[in-house]
């Protein structure tokens, strides 16, 4: 189960909407089949390692990371591709709680013959599918804030230079999780004080995240870099119903997609944007700020994990701080994080924080 969870990571930031799952196909005590699912969200991971593993699949255990689908969608259900290979048993680290399955794979099995074992390695499949599980069961993505920031929390100096307050090795790591989640996610002061790209470079990678732009009133200028790259790489912009008609049909000529957001202010609703975004089948939101986003998101509850990239180096309080006002007068009412990794990357440490519930 450990390797199946291994090999669906592989899939991560590419299989949305479907989950990144992965199969081993075991017989006589070795690896017959391996498969994982593929970018697009198909084929599926169960019919990849069944199509290696061919006749030796008859008689041998499936090791599934997530229960076996069992609805008819693009493809037929992999519960019935499983039974139809004649495998004996079916190992699954978790049961689907997408309504089309939620133990109806399972069952299906069951009822072929096939003995079933669910739960293993449980915890690390909900880290693995997190994404996945929280768009299902809260019509939400999971959302990771990166922050690059000094030893006093600062990401840029008082007159906005910030390049590079992190070292390369840790720019590169930056790079690597954009690769693993659906959409690299900025707020447009970011967007129009940086003019970034946000795509994934210097990994050989032929994948690229979506790119979206959090941008009220579309003040982000269409002739930017994001602007002039959008039939290359999608972007989406998120913004109100106040954003002129210019800048949408700026924007709109450019190939990007505009999402218009309902609200009473005049500032996107950040809980509606991200409940627009999993609608569209987004599971894993990377972002990159700046502050003011940044504690948006954190004030509506709508971060999973926090990623620090620290760099020892020191701006002063004049300089830019990584999160605005959380509007906090009680230390009481202060987020409490739970670290999950530590790590040294080049000259730099690498952090990550998980929120309560993720």
């Amino acid at each position: 189960m450990a390797h199946a969870l291994a090999l669906g990571r592989r899939g991560l930031g590419r299989t949305w909407p479907n989950p990144a799952v992965g199969c081993v196909i075991v017989a006589a005590g070795r690896v017959v089949g391996r498969g994982w699912t593929q970018p697009g969200g198909r084929p599926h991971a169960e019919v990849r390692a069944l199509a290696q593993a061919g006749p030796l699949a008859r008689g041998a255990t499936a090791y599934v990371s997530l229960e076996p689908c069992a609805h008819h969608g693009h493809t037929p259900p992999c519960a019935e591709a499983l039974i139809a290979a004649g495998v004996a048993r079916v190992v699954t680290a978790l049961e689907d709680p997408d309504p089309r399955v939620a133990g109806r794979g399972h069952a299906l099995l069951r009822a072929a013959g096939i003995a079933v074992t669910g739960q293993v390695l449980q915890a690390e499949a909900r880290a693995a599918h997190a994404g996945f599980l929280k768009r299902v069961t809260q019509g939400l993505p999971y959302v990771t804030l990166k922050l690059a920031t000094t030893l006093d929390g600062r990401i840029a100096t008082a007159t906005g230079e910030s390049r590079w307050i992190t070292g390369a090795d840790a720019r590169r790591a930056v790079h690597a999780q954009r690769l693993a989640h659906d959409a690299v996610l900025v707020g447009a002061g970011t967007a129009r004080a940086d003019d970034p790209d946000l795509t994934v470079r210097d990994l050989g990678a032929g994948h690229q995240p979506l790119r979206i732009v959090i941008d009220s009133r579309l003040s982000h200028s269409p002739a930017s870099r994001l602007g002039r790259t959008a039939r290359d790489v999608p972007v989406w912009l998120c913004h109100t119903a106040t954003a002129p008609q210019a800048a949408r049909a700026g924007w709109l000529a450019t190939g990007a997609e505009l999402i218009e957001i309902a609200g009473p202010g005049p500032q996107v609703d950040l809980r509606r944007a991200m409940q627009a975004l999993a609608a569209r089948g987004l599971t894993r939101v990377f972002c990159e700020g700046g502050g003011t986003l940044a504690a948006g998101l954190i004030r509506a509850g709508l971060v999973d994990e926090l990623v620090q990239f620290s760099a020892g180096a020191l701006i002063g309080a004049e300089g830019l701080a990584g999160i605005g006002p959380l509007g906090l007068t009680a230390l009481a009412a202060a987020p409490r994080l739970r670290r999950l990794e530590s790590r040294a990357v080049g000259a730099d440490v690498m952090t990550r924080w998980g929120f309560a519930g993720a």
